[in-house]
């Protein structure tokens, strides 16, 4: 047994052991949150009931259940509650997701099952997925069309067909109101800040006035003609709605130009469930947020984080390696060298919200100020790059992950063997030209590995993008149609800060829970997604130049 020990042979099965467990707590996790997440999309059945209070009162209740728990009887009779006959030591409850929020008032709430009298599942109970207000659930009574009510044997096509109708005439009209009458608005504006610069530069002469009179005009013109096509499409997507008796018992009439879509959980088989399933979650990958984040879909937050991950790549990586190749290539060894090394390494263990403090006041107000006042003073006292932005953010975070680019490539400079070195300078070649076709490509996998560390770092940050750019709705992206094409200066959404959001500042936290399980499992999926793409270029490179290291 004491060979054993001193053999080390305990402590490779610990150390293994321990891997195991963390990959199996990970993997767990992720599990988790992906079960929580993705649960969400999948159509829950919709149930009735007839609900009966201790006081007697009866009324009917028509909603989702969400949640159970088991709640000691005691606790509920010491709150006023009373059962008759008595249940038992603990009573079940579930949360129950109503809908119907401008009639009902609350979109979630408790029922206790000793108040259930009767429960069913009826096959012609409705969701309706709306723009604003929520669900509504309901039984579909008629479909008016054109103020005009229409009796036909087959209302679930006919509302089908109408709904998307509808649907298609709402995309028309956001896609023009967004592509061209937003270009219109853009140009207009670069009209005014193009007559103001003219104006402060003393150079606004009458045929300047003229000319950029007359392409005002021009755009005007069009805008007009865009603002009537764009009018006439919501008048015909108002044109139809539906009839839906709700819990009440009472007749509603919904305009299909709020309804998204109408699904019959407690008549869908498997194969629809599924079909919808995949649905759900492509439309909260593509769609564009609803309801203070709490419904709809997040592309603008995965838009954002990738871009302002690989603009924070291309702005880290040159620097870091170029510091390293300094450090390690050219500085002689001293006090201060070390002192530098000792630097950027205590740099890694700053908090993130330093410098995001650092970056609203050095790049946002200082250096984004500067610009303004240099570049566009036609646009002040509004700011342009004086603001936070998608740069600005890119930049904090290049500063708080160059360490780790650092640190990476000197550790991979430090495995070159000198011996290259040495062979590219007696074959006539200088020191620049060695560094640049002999060290930086045996070293550029350990540059990847640093850009991978510093990829998932910077993707999961939110404390200093909350001062420097991130904002909870961004009306635009930062790359659109409109010249130059890429906005840095314009705020972003970003997938962390829309976890925090969601869950932290959201109206209703109950509707908003399965949304942060379903975003920060979107959040890890990007986050994989970029890594194991940066994970397959190293590899790549390290085959490529593993005989030149022997």
């Amino acid at each position: 047994m004491g060979k054993w020990f001193k053999s080390g042979s305990p402590w490779i099965w610990m150390t293994g052991g321990a891997v195991s467990l963390s990959l199996i707590a990970v993997l767990g996790l992720l599990l988790l949150i992906a079960w929580r997440g993705l649960s969400y999309f999948w159509p829950a059945e919709i149930y009735q009931w007839q609900l009966r209070d201790s006081s007697g009162v009866e009324s009917t209740l028509i909603g989702q259940i969400y949640d159970q728990e088991q709640v000691p009887t005691a606790r509920l009779e010491s709150a006023g509650f009373h059962f008759n006959p008595y249940p038992g030591e603990f009573v079940t409850r579930y949360l129950v997701k109503t809908g119907n929020r401008e009639y009902v008032g609350l979109d979630f709430r408790w029922v206790l099952a000793t108040d259930i009298v009767e429960q069913s599942k009826p096959a012609d109970l409705a969701v309706f997925e709306r723009t604003k207000n929520g669900n509504f659930y309901g039984y579909p009574v008629a479909v008016i069309e054109a103020g005009k009510r229409l009796e036909t044997g087959n209302l679930t096509q006919t509302l089908a067909e109408h709904i998307e109708r509808a649907v298609s005439l709402n995309a028309d009209a956001m896609t023009l109101q967004k592509q061209d009458i937003g270009a219109i608005n853009y140009q207009l504006e670069r009209l005014r800040l193009k007559e103001r610069r003219y104006e402060l530069d003393g150079e606004l002469t009458d045929t300047r006035k003229t000319e950029l009179q007359l392409q005002r005009d021009a755009l005007n013109a069009d805008y007009q003609v865009l603002e009537k096509e764009l009018f006439e499409l919501r008048e015909a997507a108002g044109r139809d709605a539906v009839v839906v008796r709700d819990m009440r018992g009472e007749e509603v009439t919904l305009n299909l130009s709020q309804i998204l879509d109408v699904t019959y959980p407690n008549d869908m088989g498997l194969m629809a469930k599924i079909g919808h399933w995949f649905k759900s979650v492509g439309g909260f990958i593509m769609d564009d947020p609803r309801e203070a984040n709490t419904e709809g879909g997040v592309f603008p937050a995965i838009f954002g984080t990738v871009f302002m991950v690989l603009l924070m790549a291309i702005i880290v990586t040159p620097f870091g390696v170029i510091a390293a190749i300094y450090l390690h290539e050219y500085a002689k060894k001293g006090p201060v060298t070390k002192m530098i090394r000792i630097a950027v390494i205590n740099l890694a263990g700053v908090p993130s919200i330093v410098y995001g403090v650092f970056g609203l006041g050095f790049f946002v107000y200082m250096l984004g100020g500067s610009l303004d006042q240099l570049f566009y003073p036609e646009a002040l006292p509004s700011p342009t790059f004086g603001s936070p932005g998608v740069i600005w953010s890119a930049l904090t975070l290049a500063i708080l992950t160059l360490p780790v680019v650092i640190v990476s490539t000197e550790e991979g400079l430090s495995r070159i063997p000198s011996a290259v070195r040495q062979g590219s300078l007696a074959l006539g070649a200088t020191k620049a030209e060695t560094l640049w076709r002999i060290v930086i490509p045996m070293a550029s996998p350990a540059i990847m590995t640093g850009l991978i560390l510093a990829v998932a770092r910077a993707a999961g940050e939110v404390a200093p993008l909350m001062l420097v750019g991130v904002v909870k709705l961004a009306p635009t992206l930062p790359i659109d149609m409109n010249f130059p094409f890429v906005h840095l200066e314009r705020k972003f959404m970003h997938l962390g800060f829309h976890i925090y959001d969601v869950g932290f500042q959201s109206p209703n936290v109950e509707a908003a829970r399965p949304l942060v399980y379903a975003t920060s499992f979107l959040l890890v999926t990007v986050i994989v997604t970029l890594n194991l793409t940066a994970i397959s270029v190293r590899n790549h490179l390290r085959e490529k130049f593993r005989a030149l290291e022997h």
